[in-house]
This record gives structure tokens, C-alpha cells and sequence, in this order.
């Protein structure tokens, strides 16, 4: 049920789109002055205003507010046929920071488009959603297409964690109502040639790790030998939780079995697609990848644990390093955890490893957070049927499925609140999508085909 085209979608979301690109409404643990700064809040009356505006029979757009809390935008469109149950359609509108330097003739905060794709921060993770969402729903009503009750959800500190959504999904507990499908536009795609339903996502656990070791730097010739390194305290404290070698996490707590179906669905795609990460990454000439096969590749990126270094602190730059022993060093170390992973058992099994019997008795302290992951539940007749025809009519092919390896906290609390929620977790975070990378970019066919997907997904809901 291809109802939208790409210049009628174009004609109605660029402008608007741009001009949200242009917002640095970075998430909160990225601007601790985020308040003071005021881009989240110029981001959410932006989007507000653009859905206040659009052309629904009977909707409300309602900016939702608790204290010290990031804002979360709802929009309350109103059944036009079918059952009594809601669909949740969620999107967020807060940005990762730029990461460095990007590439000639782009910036993160100035929306380029070369051909049918937009490079700017954010446009795809996820400021296209609340465009797709309302979109669909528009293009339904234009069209005499039956949809029930939708709300839209747009929170505003997904990259932080989501650490508001729970208190919000608390307050609008009576207005969601009945909650029976929940669509997710903030996932990922492997290819651009058809509609990806994701099946699951991995959990998190953030531990920001400082070693302390002197109330102040000392001249390396004098201090060392004398005093132990941070640097080489934290590296050993590391290792009780990782292989150096192999990048294997060592923690029983940290790993699962996994499901023999998601086995056979790796195998799979590893068939269709090859060794696809040899192209997906910018990789050097020569990196030798992890895992033993494509398919080892796919499963090491969606279901096993694995640790990134993704911030250091207390080591200054080379061009301004001194001949000193340094006080202290931090750094932040991101778990992806297995999807079916107790995230919070999880992170007490990594700090217990790297806080007992610390070496040379140096001060250690930690800041931690924590997110559960995602397995998809069996889907309903009505929506496997209804993703074939979604993908098969807006793409031209039969749906994919995988899973993910980022987390979307909003996915398993909702899983936890509606047991029996049916879940299309889709995006257009496809190849050279670079999100939270350099380079950032929106292919927009693919976001139509999103559109139009989500219209023969709703309607079949509306029918079921």
C-alpha cells in the first residue's frame, strides 16, 4: 500500500527536517547544560509545531513536561476505523555530539544533501521518525485508509540511556490506553533494498572507571618506579574482565545461550550477503576482523557480550604531554550485553570483578548505568502477514530479519509494561549511515519506503 511518494513526502518534511538538523540538541549526558542551552527544548517546539500543522481529522500534539526531566512530545491521532486498541509509534529527537572532524564539504550541524541523501547530526538517529510517522498516518486519512487509535511518542534523551522514559511511561500510563502494536523507527537496516525488521537488541552496561593513584601529577623521573601507574592499574583491572588477545569478555554473568533459530537466521544472511562488515566498516588496509566466519561476525555483533573503550580521561593530548606520572585515569568503558542479559546483574558482575583485591591498594572509583536488551516476541499471523505485504509493496522484496547490536531502552520497558505487545522495530540506519559516527546520513527513498510500510502495517492493525 504504497500511498506516498518521495516528492510528496520531500514537499511536506524537508524544510522542517533541514532546519531540525541545524538544532545541536545533544542529549543530556553529552550537555550538562542542557537546559540553560535551551537546543532540546528548541528541537521539541520545532517538531510540535511542524505536527500541529499537519492534515488530521481529529489529533492533539501535547508537549509533556516533568521536573528535571527532558520534555516528551505526544501525538494523539484518533481512530478513523477498526478495533479499540492503540498503536505506539516512537521516534527522539536528542542527538549524539559530532564525534570529530567530518569530512570535507560536511558539518554536523549543517544539513548537506547530495543526491537523494542528507548528511547532517541526527537526521537519521532519529529525527526523520516523527516526519515518517505522521506522514503515514496523513497518507492514510488522505486516502480513506483505516487506522486505530495512534500515538506518537518522541522522548528526548534516548542516547542518554533513556533515563526518563520510565517516569513518563508512568504519567501517560491512561492516555496510551491499551497498547497492542508498538512500531520503533530508531533501528537499523543491513541493506536498502527492502523493509528490516529487527529482532533483537543488546542490552548495556556503562562503567566510567577512575584510577587514582596521587593527589596531583609528579615529574615521571622522579615518581616512576615509586609509584605505580594508573594507566597500568586500570589495564590489569581490565583484563579480569576481558582478553586482551581474543576480546573475549570473561564474566560467565556477561554471556547466554544463544537460540538455535537465531543461529540459523545468521547463517542465512551470512549466505545471502556474504562477509558483509568487510564493507560496512571504514576499516584500515589489512584489519583482520573478529569472529571465525561471516556468520560468527553476525552473532558476535548481536548476541555476544563485548567492551568498548569509548572515553578517556586524565591522559592530555601528545602535542601537549609532559614528562609526568599522571594523578589519575579514567575511562568509560561501554558492555554491550546479550539480549536476553539481566543488565543490571550484569553491571554488579563487572564492578565486583574490578573492585576486589585492587592492585597496589590505588583509590578506585566508579559511575554506572545500566539498560536491559530486547528479544522479539513471536509475531501475531496478522503482522508477519502484513510485513511481507509492507515490504513486498513499498520495496519490491519480502522483508529481512536481524538483529541489532545498539540498544532502544523504550523497547524492552514497554516489553516489561504490555506483555502481549506486538513489536515492529525498523529504521533506516543502513550502510554509511555512520550513526553516532562522522558523516551522519538519511538515504531518503529508504525513509519513504519506511512511510509506506508503516501505512499497510497500521492499516492491518486497524483490520486484524
Amino acid at each position: 500500500m504504497a500511498l506516498v511518494t518521495q516528492k510528496q513526502f520531500e514537499d511536506s518534511v524537508l524544510d522542517t527536517l533541514l532546519e531540525y538538523c541545524k538544532i545541536p540538541c545533544l542529549s543530556p549526558m553529552f550537555d550538562a547544560q542542557w537546559v540553560q542551552n535551551g537546543h532540546i527544548e528548541a528541537a521539541t517546539q520545532m517538531l510540535a509545531t511542524w505536527a500541529k500543522n499537519r492534515k488530521l481529522a481529529n489529533f492533539d500534539v501535547q508537549i509533556h513536561r516533568l521536573d528535571g526531566r527532558t520534555p516528551v512530545i505526544t501525538v494523539t491521532v484518533e481512530s478513523t476505523g477498526g478495533g479499540e486498541g492503540t498503536a505506539v509509534l516512537y521516534g527522539h529527537l536528542d542527538k549524539q555530539p559530532p564525534l570529530g572532524e567530518w569530512s570535507e564539504g560536511l558539518e554536523p550541524f549543517n544539513p548537506v544533501r547530495r543526491g537523494d541523501r542528507i548528511y547532517a547530526r541526527g537526521v537519521s538517529d532519529d529525527g526523520y521518525s516523527i516526519f515518517a510517522a505522521l506522514s503515514a498516518l496523513e497518507a492514510m486519512e488522505a486516502n480513506n485508509v483505516a487506522h486505530s487509535r495512534c500515538v506518537v511518542l518522541i522522548e528526548a534523551c534516548e542516547e542518554s540511556g533513556s533515563p526518563d522514559l520510565e517516569a513518563y511511561l508512568d504519567a501517560l500510563k491512561v492516555h496510551l490506553g491499551d497498547v497492542e502494536l508498538l512500531i520503533c523507527l530508531d533501528s537499523g537496516a543491513i541493506s536498502y533494498d527492502r523493509l528490516w525488521v529487527t529482532t533483537s537488541l543488546r542490552g548495556l552496561a556503562s562503567i566510567e572507571l577512575t584510577v587514582k593513584v596521587l593527589e596531583q601529577g609528579r615529574h615521571s623521573g622522579m615518581a616512576s618506579g615509586v609509584v605505580p601507574s594508573s594507566f597500568r592499574i586500570l589495564r590489569q583491572l581490565i583484563e579480569r574482565v576481558e582478553d586482551s588477545a581474543t576480546g573475549e569478555i570473561l564474566l560467565k554473568e556477561l554471556h547466554v545461550e544463544i537460540p538455535e533459530a537465531v543461529k540459523e537466521s545468521a547463517a542465512n544472511t551470512a549466505k545471502e550477503f556474504g562477509d558483509m562488515y568487510q564493507h560496512e566498516f571504514p576499516l584500515v588496509p589489512g584489519l583482520t576482523l573478529m569472529g571465525n566466519s561471516p556468520a560468527g561476525r553476525i552473532l558476535n555483533k548481536t548476541w555476544s557480550p563485548t567492551l568498548s573503550v569509548t572515553g578517556m580521561g586524565g591522559i592530555p593530548t601528545p602535542d601537549i604531554a609532559g614528562n609526568v606520572l599522571r594523578a589519575f585515569t579514567t575511562a568509560t568503558l561501554s558492555f554491550r550485553l546479550p539480549p536476553s542479559a539481566d543488565s543490571k546483574l550484569c553491571e554488579q558482575a563487572i564492578v565486583n570483578a574490578m573492585t576486589k583485591d585492587i592492585p597496589s591498594n590505588a583509590q578506585v572509583t566508579f559511575k554506572t548505568e545500566h539498560a536491559d536488551g530486547w528479544n522479539a516476541p513471536e509475531l501475531a499471523p496478522w503482522l508477519a502477514t502484513a510485513l511481507e505485504e509492507a515490504s513486498t509493496d513499498a520495496y519490491g522484496m519480502s522483508p529481512g530479519f536481524t538483529g541489532e547490536g545498539g540498544s532502544i531502552p523504550f523497547l524492552a520497558s514497554l516489553g516489561k509494561r504490555y506483555p502481549g505487545v506486538q513489536f515492529l522495530a525498523t529504521g533506516v540506519l543502513g550502510p554509511d549511515s555512520n550513526a553516532h559516527g562522522i558523516d551522519e546520513m538519511l538515504d531518503i527513498p529508504m525513509a519513504v519506503g519506511v512511510v509506506n510500510s508503516v501505512i499497510t502495517v497500521l492499516h492491518a492493525h486497524a483490520n486484524k
